[in-house]
């Protein structure tokens, strides 16, 4: 026990005074957090607006109260009916300054026009005319509409996008943490030739691979700790269900799955430089392709065939499952035994490939 508590005592202190370590492992993945946090903290509708030229009897003739039922998604801006006009709302369109341009001729028929340029937007400018245009026939006609559609969210109405980047970005700093310093501290340890020494004092083996075990879990329940403080700021607005306390258990069966492929990397790699690209060229892409940064629904398929053989992806899903949309065990043990199951057959491979000495 004694060996036990001085090496995790040196291993924390070691990791500590590592600047370059505690910035990538723990200031890094709650920069994105914040970033992201604050860019898709709205989920709102953005407004769209149109330039009204000339007279449009729909939109004239509008009532004051469906005017202000659409002013959270429409502002109309209307110009004069001349030609000129015309083509100066037109040319708006075109650079951009407006989303779209309506006018109506002498017919009944309402012209619209827009720009290609940004898609969502013109989606979303035609479907509120669209709808204008609509209301208005069932009012000329004096009918109302055989069938109308009753819409609502499956979640609750407050749910933010934090919703799904705390959980995924949580799990991608485990990720970090779990391979860089296992490989890292591997690779430098053998370098400075404390391995050997290690490997020649009365200190078992065990209390090596505890050591080090105890120090990344620590930093592990540090990381989610301080994720789940910052994301349920007011600012940002997590909301936990009921058994968010299960992210704990799942956090340690993944740091001990991705600790399994940082001793692999570091009882392969030579040089620091290289377990550090090795580190870098498995946890990047692994972050990308397993949704941890964004869901994967409209990724092509082999993407979404890829992800599904990733840790990764498994560690994220369930990590939201019960932190966001209030699952049980049900969606956290399968994950934890498959997690557990991984790290045992990486640490095996590892195996085949440790040296204490680099002789």
């Amino acid at each position: 026990m004694k060996s036990f508590l001085s090496l995790s005592r040196a291993m924390a202190l070691g990791l500590l005074r590592d600047r370059a370590a505690v910035f990538f492992m723990l200031v890094f993945p709650l920069m994105f957090l914040a970033m992201f946090g604050a860019l898709f903290g709205s989920d709102s509708t953005p407004r769209a607006e149109v330039v009204q030229v000339g007279n449009v009897k729909v939109f004239d003739a509008m009532p004051d109260s469906q005017r202000s039922a659409l002013h959270g998604v429409l502002k109309i801006e209307k110009t004069g009916g001349s030609a000129a006009a015309r083509r100066d709302a037109l040319a708006q369109v075109r650079k951009g300054d407006v989303d779209a341009a309506v006018f109506q001729g002498d017919g009944k028929a309402v012209e619209l026009r827009y720009s290609a340029a940004d898609s969502a937007r013109a989606g979303n400018v035609r479907a509120v005319v669209n709808s204008v245009l609509q209301q208005a026939n069932q009012a000329a006609t004096g009918q109302p509409p055989a069938y109308r559609l009753a819409t609502k969210q499956v979640e609750d109405e407050s749910v933010k996008p934090i919703q799904f980047l705390t959980p995924g970005l949580l799990s991608w700093a485990v990720a970090m943490g779990g391979v860089f310093g296992s490989a890292l501290n591997l690779v430098s340890w053998r370098k400075k030739r404390i391995l050997r020494r290690l490997w020649l004092s009365p200190v078992t083996a065990g209390s090596v691979v505890g050591a080090r075990v105890g120090v990344n879990l620590a930093l592990a329940f540090a990381q989610t700790a301080i994720f789940i403080g910052l994301a349920t700021l007011p600012m940002y607005g997590l909301r936990l269900t009921g058994h968010w306390w299960l992210s704990l258990p799942l956090v340690a069966c993944g740091t001990l799955a991705f600790m399994s492929i940082g001793l692999l990397i570091g009882s392969w790699a030579k040089t620091e430089e290289a377990a550090n690209g090795l580190a870098q060229l498995i946890v990047l892409p692994m972050a990308f392709l397993s949704g941890s940064f964004f869901p994967l629904e409209i990724a092509p398929a082999w993407v979404r065939t890829v992800s599904d053989f990733l840790p990764l992806t498994h560690l994220a899903e369930a990590m939201q499952s019960v932190m966001t949309r209030g699952e049980s065990w049900g969606a956290a043990l399968p994950v934890m035994g498959g997690l557990l199951l991984f790290a045992a057959v990486v640490t095996l491979i590892a195996s085949r490939f440790f040296r204490w000495d680099d002789a």
